[in-house]
């Protein structure tokens, strides 16, 4: 059965924004996020980032896409009857994400269509870009996302 509550598929449109952010990343979860997934000298010491092109202490390409997802998790995926993502068809690191950056954004319905080998979920296709305190732009990013129609949500059986 739909949750009521949620946005569904009826409820996306194209040219539709929702704000992400702000968020300000610190040095200590980017090296705790790097010591982890993405040990590279410029994610661990700020004099390494600094002998390195990005000039300081950086956040991993993923750890950047990774709050990246939690800043749309908290702007809008939780209050959807999202069914999860296909995948990406574009993520690009545009600039370094240095330790207290302040990042904010936004995420912008580029398409919406029904899925027609599912009838009961449709399609949202979202343009994504985040920036940090100085409007430049650290991300940009296009995916879809399955969510669930009102009007055909029972899940097949």
């Amino acid at each position: 059965m739909t949750a009521p509550d949620k946005l569904h598929h009826e409820d996306f449109t194209e040219g539709q924004r929702f704000d992400l952010g702000p968020r300000t990343v610190t040095a200590e979860e980017i090296i705790a996020f790097a010591r982890e997934f993405d040990p590279q000298p410029m994610h661990l010491s700020e004099e390494a980032g600094k002998a390195s092109i990005l000039g300081g202490l950086s956040a991993s390409g993923w750890h950047t896409s990774s709050i990246f997802m939690r800043m749309m998790i908290d702007a809008y995926l939780l209050s959807t009857a999202s069914e999860g993502a296909p995948g990406i068809d574009v993520m690009q690191w545009r600039k370094p994400v240095l330790a207290g950056d302040t990042l904010s954004g936004h995420s912008t319905v580029h398409a919406v269509r029904p899925m027609r080998s599912r009838p009961h979920l449709g399609i949202a296709t979202f343009d994504h870009e985040l920036v940090n305190q100085r409007g430049e732009t650290v991300l940009s990013a296009r995916n879809s996302i399955m969510i669930r129609r009102r009007e055909t949500g029972e899940i097949p059986a």
